[in-house]
C-alpha cells in the first residue's frame, strides 16, 4: 500500500482542537505507516501532499505544546554547568517523576492490571533505536558518536537476540498483549507522537536530543519497579529482560548522553540549552499524563496513591 493510500485523509478540521482524542489518534494512524520502506508507485504528488499534511500536524502539536511550557524554561541556565546540574536534577523534580503508580505496579498490581498498562506502554512505544538514528542527522562529532553507541546497544551490539525492541515483543508475547491504536488511552499515542514529531524534524532535533536524554535519565527507576512486578507476578526472566536490562543499562547511557551529547552543545552552542530543556519537559509533560490517566483507568484511589508514596 503506498503512503498516499495510507495518508490520504486530510488533517481533522478545526472542530478537532490540536491535541483532541480525533486529532491524536489520526496521527498516530497516519504515524503506523510512515517510517516503513515501501516500493516507488502511486502519485507523487498525492504522497508529497500527505506528508505535508502530516507535517503539518506534527507542527501544529508541537508548537501547542511549547507555547504551554514557556514559563517553565525561564529559569533553565544557560552557562553548561548550571544548564547540566538542572537538567540532571530533572530525575527527582521533572513533570511525573516519583508518581505512585510504579511502586503499586511493583508491590500491588494483578497480573490484568500489569497486562493493561503494558498494552499501554507497548502501543505508545514509538521505537527508541530509530528516534535516536533520526536524531544523529548532522549532529556535531561528540554527540553524534555517542548517540552511535546508543544506537549500536539499542542494536544489539550487532546480535538480533540482543536488539532491545524484540525483547519488548517478547513481553509482549508471553503476557498476550494485544496493543491497538484505536483501544489504547489517548495519552500513550500522544507520547509517541511528541517523540516522533520531535525526531523527524531538524527543526526540532535540539528539542528531540533533550527528549531522549531525560528518557534515559528518568526511565531506570520506573523500569526496575516494573520489572520487579513482573518477576512478582510469575514472569519469566526472557519475558522481563527488557525491563531488567534497561534498569541498569539506562543509568550508564544517561550519564554517557549528558557528558558526550548534551554538555559539549550546550558549551559550543549557548542558545540550544533552551531547547534541549523544552524538549525534556515536553517529554517529561506527556509521560505524566500517562501516569495519571494510568492510574485512573487502573482505579487507583488518592488513599492508595498516598500508601505508595509514603512506602
Amino acid at each position: 500500500m503506498g503512503i498516499h493510500q495510507q495518508f490520504e485523509a486530510r488533517p481533522v478540521d478545526g472542530a478537532a482542537e490540536v491535541g483532541s482524542d480525533a486529532f491524536q489518534r489520526k496521527l498516530a494512524r497516519l504515524n503506523v505507516g510512515r517510517l516503513p520502506p515501501r516500493l516507488t508507485a502511486g502519485d507523487w504528488e498525492a504522497e508529497l501532499q500527505a506528508e505535508f499534511d502530516i507535517r503539518r500536524m506534527d507542527a501544529e502539536y508541537v508548537e501547542a505544546e511549547r507555547r504551554a511550557i514557556a514559563p517553565l524554561l525561564d529559569a533553565v541556565p544557560r552557562d553548561v554547568d548550571g544548564f547540566m546540574a538542572w537538567f540532571e536534577a530533572l530525575k527527582l523534580t521533572g513533570p511525573g517523576q516519583n508518581d505512585a503508580l510504579f511502586p503499586w505496579l511493583a508491590k500491588r498490581a494483578t497480573m490484568p492490571q500489569m497486562q493493561w498498562f503494558l498494552t499501554q506502554e507497548v502501543a505508545g512505544e514509538a521505537g527508541f533505536d530509530d528516534l535516536v538514528a533520526l536524531t544523529q542527522l548532522r549532529l556535531p562529532t561528540q554527540a553524534k558518536l555517542e548517540l552511535a553507541r546508543n544506537y549500536w546497544d539499542e542494536m544489539g551490539r550487532g546480535r538480533e537476540d540482543g536488539m532491545h525492541g524484540p525483547m519488548l515483543e517478547a513481553t509482549a508475547r508471553e503476557l498476550g498483549l494485544k496493543p491497538d491504536i484505536e483501544t489504547t488511552v489517548v495519552e500513550a499515542l500522544a507520547l509517541a507522537n511528541m517523540m516522533l514529531a520531535l525526531a523527524s524534524s531538524r527543526r526540532y532535533a535540539y528539542q528531540s536530543l533533550g527528549a531522549l536524554g531525560v528518557v534515559e535519565l528518568t526511565a531506570p527507576g520506573r523500569v526496575a519497579l516494573v520489572n520487579e512486578g513482573l518477576r512478582r507476578l510469575g514472569v519469566s526472566v526472557r519475558g522481563r529482560r527488557y525491563f531488567q536490562l534497561h534498569a541498569g543499562l539506562d543509568i550508564r547511557h544517561s550519564e554517557a548522553w549528558n557528558r558526550e551529547a548534551i554538555r559539549p552543545i550546550v558549551a559550543t552552542e549557548p542558545e540550544a540549552a533552551r531547547l534541549i530543556a523544552e524538549g525534556a519537559l515536553l517529554r517529561l509533560r506527556c509521560g505524566e499524563r500517562c501516569f495519571e490517566r494510568y492510574r485512573s483507568e487502573l482505579g487507583l484511589s488518592a488513599a492508595a496513591t498516598r500508601y505508595e508514596q509514603a512506602a
